[in-house]
């Protein structure tokens, strides 16, 4: 605001008969700036506290998993097997493709669920994975 003012810009609003370039229009200007800035505030208060209490009533915030662990065990005792394609895994377990190669993926390496465990998510950024 201070650089607008400097350039000698000003606002003026039509209907509500605010003008910046007095002093009563500056008040007013800020009344509602600030009044904004606290009802933010007290949003984030009220965010933060809702989401504290649903973490107490044992509820977790986020994108759910794509497959439990039975449905990843059976994907891969089903690839293990030999006998049936990725599409009928698929449908077998009820699962999309890209889940299917995202929980099987070198599965057979030895190691390989470890580096999946310790792999970045959605909701994890990179540098908290580790």
């Amino acid at each position: 605001m201070r650089d607008l003012v400097a350039r000698g810009v000003g606002f003026k609003s039509l209907q509500e008969s605010i003008d910046t370039t007095t002093s009563g229009g500056k008040l007013i200007f800020h009344l509602f700036a600030s009044l904004a800035e606290f009802e933010r505030d007290l949003i984030r208060e009220r965010t933060n506290a809702g989401l504290s209490a649903a973490r107490a009533r044992g509820r977790k915030g986020g994108r759910p998993k794509g497959v439990d662990a039975k449905k990843q065990k059976a994907a891969l005792a089903l690839k293990k097997e030999g006998t049936h394609s990725v599409r009928e895994i698929c449908a077998i377990v009820g699962i999309a493709r890209n889940t299917y190669y995202k929980y099987t993926r070198g599965a057979d390496q030895p190691g390989a669920a470890k580096a999946h465990a310790n792999a970045p998510t959605e909701h994890q950024p990179a540098a908290e994975a580790m």
